[in-house]
C-alpha cells in the first residue's frame, strides 16, 4: 500500500504543472478524455471578504500554528542569519487532479497533501523572509487547462477570484512602506499574470513591487508585460521587474509546448517569450553548469533534499525557452522530451534565493 501511494504521489507531481504541457506530449483528445470533468461547472459563491482572516485558509503565513512548509530547508544548507525584510505572496501550482469537480474543494485531502509538497519545494526559496504568505484557493482542476469548454474558463475565473481575495488580505496586513515580492509556479503564475494586470498595474502598488517571479508559465514581452505594469529584469540588481522562464534540456523540442500556449491563450502571431536567466539575473545569455551555485535535488519520496553544485547550466534559446544542458538526474519526475518544468525552482534554488535578496536590497536602496 505504501509503495502504491508513492506511485500516486509521483504521478501527481508529474502532472500538477498544468495542461499546456500535457497537450505538448499527448494527443489532445486523449488528454481531455483523461482529465476533463464530465460534470457541468458548479457555480459557487465568492469567498467572504474576511475569509482569509482565517489562518486555515493559508498553506503558510506569519504566526501560523504547527509546521510551516515554507520554513523547510535542505539537509546541507549553510546557516543564514540575516533575514530579508520583505513580504512575499506565493501562488502554488495545480495540485488537484480529479475529474469530480472543475475546482478543487478546499478540504480535498489529496490536493492539500500535494500542495504542501510543492509549497515546501518552491516557496522555501523565499524563507529568509518571515513574511511568506501562501493561500489555499479553489484551484482549477488539471483538466481545465486542456479543455475548450466554457466551464474551463469559469473554473479559472473562480480560482483567480479566490486568489484576488487572498491578495487583498495580504496587502491589508502589510505596512505601507513594506516591499512586496510576488511569485508563483504553473497555474500559480498563470493567475499571477492576471493579478498583476487587474490589481497592480496602474496603481500605487506598482512602486512597492521588488520583483515578480512568474516562473513556469510563459510571459510574452509584447502582449503581457505592458499590461502587467512591470518591465523584465534586465540586470541582477534591478527591482520592480519580472523574472520568467521554462526549463528544458538542450535536446528538447519545445515547438508543441509553444503551440499549445498559443492555443490556450487564444492569440496568434509570432510570440516573443521572456527568457530570464536565473544564473545572471538578466535576460538571455549563457552560463555553464559550473556557474550554478547549487541545485535542490529531492529524494524519491520528496521528504528531504540536498544541494548539489554545478549540475545545471542556464542558456536562453531562440525560441524563448531556458536550456539547462544535457539534463541532470533529478529523479523520476522529469517529463518526456527533456522537460524540467517540475524542477523550475529546484534547478536554480540557491540562485533564486540570492536573486530574491538582491531585488529587495535594490528596492530599498532606490528608496
Amino acid at each position: 500500500m505504501a509503495r502504491k501511494f508513492l506511485y500516486f504521489i509521483a504521478f501527481c507531481i508529474v502532472v500538477y504543472l498544468g495542461g499546456l504541457l500535457a497537450i505538448s506530449f499527448y494527443p489532445a483528445q486523449l488528454t481531455r478524455l483523461s482529465f476533463t470533468p464530465d460534470s457541468r461547472f458548479e457555480a459557487q459563491p465568492a469567498v467572504k471578504p474576511n475569509a482569509y482572516d482565517d489562518p486555515r485558509m493559508w498553506f503558510a503565513r506569519p504566526g501560523m500554528a504547527g509546521t510551516n512548509p515554507v520554513s523547510w530547508l535542505p539537509d546541507n544548507i549553510a546557516p543564514e542569519t540575516i533575514p530579508v525584510d520583505a513580504a512575499v505572496f506565493f501562488i502554488h501550482p495545480t495540485s488537484y487532479l480529479k475529474k469530480d469537480h472543475w475546482n478543487a474543494p478546499l478540504d480535498d485531502q489529496d490536493a492539500n497533501r500535494i500542495g504542501e509538497i510543492v509549497v515546501r519545494a518552491n516557496a522555501s526559496v523565499f524563507n529568509r523572509s518571515a513574511q511568506v504568505w501562501v493561500p489555499r484557493y479553489r484551484q482549477a482542476t488539471f483538466g481545465a487547462f486542456v479543455s475548450d469548454a466554457p466551464e474551463a474558463r469559469q473554473a479559472l475565473d473562480l480560482a483567480y477570484a479566490d486568489v484576488a481575495e487572498a491578495f487583498a488580505a495580504f496587502i491589508a496586513a502589510q505596512p505601507a512602506d513594506q516591499p512586496i515580492v510576488l511569485a508563483g509556479h504553473s497555474q500559480g503564475s498563470f493567475i499571477l499574470k492576471r493579478l498583476l494586470k487587474e490589481k497592480i498595474a496602474g496603481t500605487p502598488l506598482v512602486r512597492r513591487i521588488a520583483a515578480a517571479y512568474v516562473i513556469g508559465w510563459v510571459v510574452d514581452t509584447r502582449r503581457d508585460l505592458p499590461a502587467m505594469g512591470l518591465v523584465a529584469c534586465a540586470t541582477a540588481d534591478q527591482s520592480g521587474c519580472v523574472i520568467s522562464y521554462l526549463s528544458f534540456a538542450d535536446q528538447a523540442d519545445t515547438r508543441m509546448m509553444r503551440e499549445a500556449y498559443e492555443r490556450f491563450a487564444g492569440v496568434s502571431g509570432a510570440p516573443n517569450y521572456l527568457c530570464s536567466n536565473p544564473l545572471t539575473g538578466g535576460i538571455g545569455g549563457s552560463v555553464p553548469a559550473s556557474g550554478n551555485a547549487a541545485t535542490l535535488v529531492p529524494d524519491p519520496e520528496f521528504k528531504s533534499a540536498t544541494l548539489k553544485k554545478g549540475i545545471a547550466g542556464a542558456s536562453c534559446a531562440p525560441d524563448g525557452s531556458l536550456r539547462i544542458g544535457k539534463g541532470p538526474d533529478m529523479g523520476p519526475f522529469v517529463l518526456p522530451g527533456g522537460n524540467y518544468h517540475v524542477y523550475d525552482y529546484a534547478l536554480f534554488w540557491v540562485a533564486l534565493r540570492q536573486d530574491f535578496v538582491r531585488r529587495v536590497t535594490a528596492w530599498r536602496t532606490a528608496r
